[in-house]
């Protein structure tokens, strides 16, 4: 059985839309993750290479097992288009029951 200190949230931030849905039906048909949750128009403000960037972006909310973690991070980091993706692992600390067991199912 799934439990939510075996799911994790994975959030990454893309240039486009089309680029992150093309990611992220990647990663669900290759069952390293679940689910991707493609929210537009973001705006973010960063430091790179020693200038201040101001750019749209999109988040990608991406839900596995802390099993699948480092495969699912892996192959994010080849099909992303930035230098430094962003790819951060957040613990979930609940979840209804139901929602677990079916990300535990689907990695």
């Amino acid at each position: 059985m799934t439990t939510a200190a075996d799911v994790r949230i994975v959030l990454s931030t893309l240039p486009s839309s089309d680029v992150a849905a093309s990611i992220a039906r990647t990663l669900v048909e290759e069952r390293l993750c679940a689910c991707v949750n493609v929210l537009p128009a973001i705006r973010s403000i960063y430091r790179w290479q020693g200038t201040v960037h101001d750019e749209p972006e999109v988040l990608a909310l991406i839900k596995t097992t802390a099993d699948r973690y480092d495969a699912l991070a892996e192959r994010l980091r080849a099909l992303h288009p930035y230098e430094v993706p962003e790819i951060l692992a957040l613990d979930v600390a609940a979840g209804a029951a139901s929602y677990l067991a079916w990300v535990g199912e689907q990695v």
